[in-house]
């Protein structure tokens, strides 16, 4: 099993790849990962997202919280990728959930972390975060 290292990793942005063979042109986008002497070319895009989501029952809980506090019904589809913005939450009703998602599970929220929740999965990632961090410190 082979190992690569991140200090010797590097990423390159998509670049167009034109090939010719036998009179047929192609174009495609590509993306390579590189070390100091090889490079591992791959086709999908440049764009790198790693996400480590919450447990499903914080997603839940968050879920239910944010339709209590803005006063949704229970038929309202709520989705984690659902952004506060789009559902109708100002930023006064941004604070408010985060304080009761604070009171809920026991945490802190500092304010850098509460301006980097847009979504309610964001919220619930942080929460399953400081809650395991809690946890390791106990």
């Amino acid at each position: 099993m082979a190992t690569l290292s991140a200090a010797f990793a590097s990423w390159k942005p998509a670049a167009s790849f034109i090939n010719q063979t036998k009179g047929l042109t192609y174009r495609a986008k590509v993306a390579s990962i590189g070390t100091s002497r090889l490079n591992f070319p791959s086709s999908r895009s440049s764009r790198l997202h790693i996400r480590c989501a919450a447990k499903p029952e914080i997603v839940n809980k968050v879920l239910e919280i944010v339709k209590r506090q803005l006063a949704l019904s229970n038929e309202t589809s709520l989705a984690p990728e659902s952004k506060f913005s789009e559902i109708g939450a100002d930023s006064l009703d941004t604070v408010e959930i985060v304080m009761c998602l604070e009171e809920e599970f026991s945490i802190s929220i500092d304010e850098d972390n509460s301006q980097n929740i847009n979504t309610i999965q964001d919220a619930a990632d942080l929460i399953d975060q400081l809650v395991q961090q809690k946890t390791e410190v106990a």
